[in-house]
């Protein structure tokens, strides 16, 4: 699964982990999480993430 970077803080989505405060599971692809998902650092929304190579 392919990582996500925050453009505005460099937070790092990694689906493998999930994101316990935002209450998401492990093995959730960033696609899949729900649109209104922001960073949970910094409140920016999904479409301030890029892909990481």
């Amino acid at each position: 699964m392919k990582k996500y970077k925050c453009k505005v803080c460099g937070y790092i989505y990694d689906p493998e982990i999930g994101e316990p405060r935002s209450k998401v599971e492990p093995g959730t692809a960033f696609e899949d999480l729900p649109p209104k998902w922001r960073c949970p650092s910094c409140g920016a929304p999904k479409r301030m993430f890029i892909v990481l190579k």
